[in-house]
């Protein structure tokens, strides 16, 4: 695949709506032509301490922040024209894109998405310990240090994404 655009999601507690941050990295004939990253005051709008021993962000990051329909206004013209979506764990990132458009009575686009952790699976086999995002990006030559930082883990994504699909 040589024309996508790589998207994460972190979560500010259980509720999929909750994005509080997003990712994106577009590849166009399988260069890297354009990053985004922004935070979002999420909805509902409080952060569970799971959620925030994994990415760190908290209430006070994302207070001043803009809600998601600013945010996703900003960020729909860096995904191109109709370019297929790639996450590591697409259900996961896929779901919170539909429910955030469900809350804020957004009109769904129907995007395509792919999914790198599949793909590992199929590619990798039982030749790596596990399928996670940090695993397989190393296989595939990332070396992601800030694991759980939106764009760094769509930066990785749209490396692993141009190594297996």
């Amino acid at each position: 695949m040589e024309n996508f655009v790589a998207i994460d999601f972190e979560t500010a507690n259980f509720k999929r709506s909750s994005v509080c941050s997003v990712g994106i990295v577009r590849v166009e004939n399988g260069q890297v032509v354009d990053r985004c990253y922004e935070l979002i005051r999420p909805y509902p709008n409080y952060y569970n301490a799971l959620n925030i021993s994994v990415h760190g962000l908290r209430t006070s990051d994302t207070d001043s922040a803009d809600d998601f329909p600013s945010v996703w206004a900003r960020i729909a013209p860096h995904l191109g024209d109709h370019l297929p979506l790639v996450a590591h764990n697409s259900p996961f990132d896929e779901s919170c894109l539909k429910a955030v458009f469900e809350v804020y009575h957004m009109p769904y686009p129907g995007y395509e998405f792919h999914c790198t952790c599949r793909a590992a699976r199929r590619f990798f086999g039982r030749t790596l310990p596990d399928h996670k995002l940090h695993t397989v990006a190393a296989q595939c030559g990332y070396d992601l240090r800030r694991h759980h930082h939106a764009l760094a883990d769509a930066e990785a994504c749209a490396a692993i994404a141009l190594k297996i699909l």
